[in-house]
């Protein structure tokens, strides 16, 4: 890989589909070697919009407006970052010859439809599961949950993205309500959802999966140490890392996301759900980009996800070693209003080993993410009390 000048003939462009938090930091990370970054957003002034060379506001879902703004800006790679996207426009493009789709195209299509990555874990490489169906209208969801799902279920759009769209049925009279929540969380309008039974795990992890070209010029594939998190509704709001786990359930956890990542192939980072129960592990999602639960690694690896990202997408050396415990806690918007301010971030950053992350979103909202605590500490327990403290003491105001 021969990395040029940004905004000169020689530079090395790469397009982000997708500039939220996660997005702003793999741009972070590619600025930091050398590269032009294109960042696009369906809405004005996204986080990566804020740091990239230029800014593109589009539907990403709208092909022919994809295609049309590749054509214009010419990168070398596209990276997708978010769900809602042509991702048939971006395989004609990857067929073409226009740009490399990180990591591949079909990658992108299959994982962000949980039909297609439900299909392929447990009907193609018959990977353990949950039991699952999937169904278009409410009547459908009814008949599949009588039909073998039983209660209590999740039920999620197969198009979505940080708990959008998921709850959970514990009775026949909770089908209409999580239908009706479904079908306005999609992030396109696909109108199916999946529903899958309710395993009794001990823990979720997950197990952020690297590829990328080793010293033979053949891809290789490493694995960050197991991380652990907290869930509402399928929207993150803690994570920790390493996750203790017996060697055995970390033996099935890098077997399956190993098995999952070499079938969709290409260079970058994974991130595996899984859930853990004992020795026994179920595939439960992946994602082809940085996991928004691993926001934790920015305290706790050598390298964190995002230049992890980086260096496979560029196909340099990369390192999963873990420098110390640690642990991250979600900052709240705690508000509707359009440019708020934080509060309180001295006292966030007087709790010992913490930093923090505030996304520079322009539109708060109650339960939208607008920011992160991070912490180290000597145990996971102690460092996810103070990731939790220092966020406590971040107060979203008024602008």
């Amino acid at each position: 890989m021969r990395i040029g000048t940004p905004l000169s003939p020689s530079a090395t462009r790469i397009m982000l589909l997708g500039a939220g938090e996660l997005g702003k930091e793999v741009i972070i990370a590619l600025q930091r070697l050398g590269v032009e970054v294109i960042a696009v957003d369906r809405y004005p002034n996204a986080p990566g919009h804020q740091v990239a060379h230029r800014a593109h506001v589009i539907n990403m879902a709208d092909g022919a407006a994809l295609r049309t703004l590749v054509e214009r800006e010419r990168p070398q790679i596209i990276v997708p970052e978010i769900e809602a996207i042509a991702t048939d426009t971006l395989a004609e493009i990857e067929r073409a010859g226009i740009a490399e789709v990180i990591p591949t195209a079909r990658a992108a299509q299959l994982t962000m439809n949980r039909e297609g990555i439900r299909r392929l874990a447990a009907e193609t490489l018959e990977l353990p599961t949950s039991r699952y169906a999937f169904a278009e209208t409410e009547a459908e969801l009814k008949v599949a949950i009588d039909g073998g799902i039983g209660y209590p279920c999740i039920v999620k759009p197969v198009m979505s993205s940080s708990g959008k769209g998921q709850s959970t049925i514990q009775a026949p009279e909770d089908v209409q309500k999580a239908w009706g929540y479904a079908m306005s969380g999609g992030r396109v309008a696909k109108g199916r959802v999946i529903v899958e039974e309710t395993i009794p795990f001990d823990y979720e992890i997950t197990q952020l999966t690297v590829r990328t070209v080793g010293p033979s010029g053949e891809v290789e594939t490493s694995f960050c140490e197991p991380i652990g998190h907290v869930q509402v509704k399928g929207d993150y709001v803690e994570s920790w890392q390493p996750q203790p786990m017996s060697p055995e359930a970390l033996r099935k956890s890098r077997e399956i996301a190993g098995r999952v990542t070499d079938n969709l192939g290409g260079c970058g980072i994974f991130g595996v759900e899984l859930f853990v129960r004992g020795d026994q592990v179920w595939f439960s999602e992946v994602s082809p980009r940085p996991h928004d639960t691993g926001m934790v690694t920015m305290i706790t690896q050598v390298q964190n996800e995002f230049e992890l990202h980086a260096r496979a997408i560029l196909g340099l050396p990369v390192s999963t070693a873990l420098r110390a415990p640690g642990a991250s806690a979600v900052i709240y918007g705690g508000m509707e209003e359009r440019g708020i301010a934080f509060e309180g971030v001295n006292e966030a950053l007087a709790v010992p080993q913490t930093d923090l992350r505030l996304f520079g979103k322009p539109d708060a909202f109650t339960r939208r993410r607008m920011g992160v605590a991070l912490a180290n500490a000597d145990t996971i327990d102690e460092a996810r009390r103070r990731a939790k403290l220092a966020a406590s003491k971040v107060r979203p105001v008024k602008g």
